[in-house]
């Protein structure tokens, strides 16, 4: 499974969850967004991650800081350009995949403090 089946599937589990897609592979200064969402009147940022082995560390664990860092600059710059979107409460969420395309969803996995 790539990266698009493991972010599709993920889109799927969340939708059914009630979360609307708002914007998907957002390209941002810092990087990318895998799936920008609405959970009833918040703005979640998901980080979609896969991991076919856990030698190395679960999918959730691959989301250290220094990828957290670059989402949190990736959802600012994507947030300066859509002040619609900026009025919302915003929280940052992570959907992991082991091997068995089982779902792990972290809500407010992390924050944007510094």
């Amino acid at each position: 499974m790539n990266g698009a089946s493991a972010e599709d599937l993920a889109l799927r589990f969340l939708e059914a969850r009630g979360l609307k897609l708002i914007d998907r592979n957002v390209r941002a200064r810092g990087g990318e967004l895998d799936l920008v969402m609405r959970d009833a009147d918040a703005l979640v940022i998901i980080e979609v991650r896969k991991r076919s082995n856990a030698n190395f560390g679960t999918a959730a664990e691959t989301v250290d800081a220094r990828k957290q860092a670059k989402v949190v600059v990736a959802a600012r710059a994507l947030l300066a350009q859509r002040p619609d979107l900026a009025r919302l409460p915003a929280r940052f969420d992570v959907v992991a995949l082991d091997a068995s395309d089982r779902i792990e969803w972290i809500q407010a996995a992390f924050d944007a403090s510094d």
